[in-house]
Formats: C-alpha cells, structure tokens, sequence
C-alpha cells in the first residue's frame, strides 16, 4: 500500500498532538499522588514517569526477550535513553528559551551524576559478554531499586 507524504505527516502530527495530550493527562493524574506521598521531584520524573511514559517500549522489550531476541530487547532498552540524553534534553533545554517563564539548565547535582556514571558501568559489565541469565538479571533489577531508594530519600 502506497501512501502519500501529507497524510503519513498528518497522521505523524496527530500522533504527537494525541501523544501530548495524554501526557498531560499522566502527569495531570500524578500530581496528586506526588503531594499526598510528598514524593521528590527527581523520584517522580527517574522512576514513576520513566515506567509509566516507556510502559510500550517495556512491554516490546520483554515480548523480545522471551521470543529470545536478547539483541533486540537490548537495543529497546538503550536506545531509549540514548535517545532522551541526546535528543530529547537538549531539545527541551532550547525550547525553554522560548516557552518557560525561566530558562532550563543542564547542571546536575554531583550526587546524580555519580548515580547515572554507576549505572552507565554496571550496564556495561552485565553487557559486556553478550550473553543473559537470570542472575544478571536480578543484578540489575538490585541496582534498579537500590537507585530507586536512593533518589526516593534524596531531599526534596
């Protein structure tokens, strides 16, 4: 089936108007949780937004890697981040010159670098031999709660 290029970009626009608007809705729907809990704002954007924005990406990286397509499954999951850390942040950071009442920044707190640097070499070592068990697996879901706990008891 052959389709023109103005109804591929307008069915691409309406995907990112639909897109935004249910993201508002999330976070419109978090909002109350995240002041009765009285959860950080870094817990809220690293954690509950992050599972609940990727739920898709998750659910396509856990299908592959039951139908033992590990090599998939890999490139889901970092290619997500990689996407966010070089595509999607500067992007907000320019766009915040023009729509945010003041400018947003790129200037992290050393605590969450280090954080991020940990788990940039602990992917890395799991990785590293291209080969999966269920003991790599529980490291890294250790490392993702202990990361979790981590920036849950950060100060607000």
């Amino acid at each position: 089936m052959h389709t023109s290029v103005g109804r591929a970009l307008a069915v691409l626009a309406a995907a990112t108007v639909g897109t935004a608007w249910m993201s508002e809705i999330m976070v419109g729907s978090i909002e109350p949780m995240v002041h009765e809990f009285a959860f950080s704002d870094i817990f809220v954007g690293a954690f509950v937004v992050a599972i609940l924005g990727n739920a898709a990406e998750h659910a396509t990286a856990i299908t592959a890697a039951l139908n033992n397509r590990m090599d998939l499954s890999f490139s889901i999951a970092i290619g997500s981040s990689v996407q966010v850390a070089l595509f999607v942040a500067p992007v907000l950071v320019l766009t915040s010159f023009f729509l945010a009442p003041s400018p947003m920044d790129l200037a992290f707190r050393p605590d969450l670098i280090l954080i991020v640097v940990l788990s940039v070499i602990v992917t890395a070592q799991v990785a590293s031999d291209g080969r999966s068990d269920w003991l790599k697996g529980t490291q890294l879901l250790v490392v993702y709660f202990a990361l979790a706990l981590t920036f849950f008891f950060l100060p607000r």
